[in-house]
């Protein structure tokens, strides 16, 4: 199925039911009075997080989401039927926003998340409400409230621990293929990945983490250039940034050290945040190259960049240096899911038993 990571949609709520205006008539019960029933509730409209979806793309089809109406009130002091809440299903990793004002909704991450993105209307109260000494035969009654209506913007944000950030043909795909069950497309020409791939790397058991392969960037991709904006995001969730630099770039494309700083300030302009992210240097198709040009490049880029993290010198292709790689990206991502129960334990108050 073709990847798709953006959708707009119109969302109604149901209406609230109209009250009712009636009167007791039976048989020996003289001046019954009034016993017109409430309207029932409109039905809310929600989206829910679903594991089992993982693009956008039915929104390419159904954009109008209609939830029900609330039914009028009757006699005999019947409230009429609420609504059933429309849940919409929609993949983990959305994100819902206000097209019309750009206000941010909310952020469905997990299977079985819900958010509430158009409330329905009241239902209306029936002449039973206005009855009092004064007046005795009310014939009024009030109309139910509409229910919200919204257009919305659905972003889909890929769940990963890490992200892969580099220029088209620096080798990220392949590299997702060394490491992982996932086969995403490779050829010697750029931009063969067009949408983003995630792929599990397992390391033994119980002892994973997801990666997330996103399309090539290239000089002013902060500005919308390529494929720009649509795909940076996807990098928002992920823990580690690995910026895959290529040591051997083709003849007359650039070199690695002008590649590597060009990747750096579309970050930085995209997201000073971002930038600031746990970022780890990977120095690829080190199999091209004799070991003594290996690390003149390595000395070239570190020192450009003044780089002060980590370093790791990799061939995705031949799987030279991945399963290090791979490992120490597992201990680190441990030892962060650590440092954050550790965290959350010393905000607990102390409650003695």
């Amino acid at each position: 199925m073709k990847f798709v990571d953006e959708a707009t949609i119109r969302v109604r709520a149901g209406d609230g039911g109209t009250g009712s205006s009636s009167f007791r008539r039976e048989k020996y019960i003289p001046r019954g009075g009034p016993d017109g029933g409430d309207g029932g509730d409109g039905a809310d409209v929600a989206l829910i997080g679903y594991e089992g979806i993982n693009t956008l793309a039915d929104f390419r089809m159904t954009r109008k989401y209609q939830a029900e109406n609330g039914e009028a009130g009757a006699k005999r002091n019947c409230t009429g039927k609420s609504g059933f809440i429309l849940e919409v299903p929609v993949p983990c990793g959305t994100r819902v926003i206000e097209n019309d004002t750009g206000e941010l909704i909310g952020d469905i991450t997990g299977h079985g998340d819900r958010l509430i993105v158009a409330v329905g209307g009241k239902g209306g109260l029936g002449n039973v409400h206005f009855k009092s000494s004064l007046n005795q035969a009310p014939r009024r009654s009030t109309p139910g409230s509409q229910g919200e209506a919204r257009n919305l913007r659905l972003e889909l944000i890929v769940l990963a621990d890490v992200g892969l950030l580099g220029l088209p043909n620096a080798g990220k795909s392949t590299l997702i293929r060394s490491v992982s069950s996932a086969r995403p497309k490779v050829a010697d020409y750029p931009f063969t990945t067009l949408y983003p791939n995630l792929g599990v790397v397992a390391l033994e058991s119980h002892r994973s983490f997801v990666m997330a392969d996103i399309p090539g960037l290239i000089e002013g991709a902060a500005d919308g250039a390529g494929l720009g904006t649509r795909f940076l995001r996807h990098l928002n969730r992920t823990r580690i940034l690995l910026h895959i630099v290529d040591m051997a770039p083709l003849e007359g494309t650039g070199n690695p050290v002008e590649d590597a700083q060009s990747i750096l300030n579309e970050l930085d302009k995209f997201s000073p945040e971002l930038a600031e992210r746990e970022r780890w240097l990977v120095l690829n198709k080190a199999d091209l190259l004799d070991a003594e040009a290996c690390a003149q490049i390595e000395t070239d880029v570190v020192a450009a960049l003044k780089w002060e993290g980590r370093v790791y010198r990799i061939s995705a292709v031949s799987g030279q240096g991945t399963r290090k790689l791979a490992g120490d990206i597992m201990s680190r991502l441990e030892e962060i899911n650590q440092d954050a129960v550790d965290e959350t334990q010393a905000d607990e108050p102390y409650s003695p038993i």
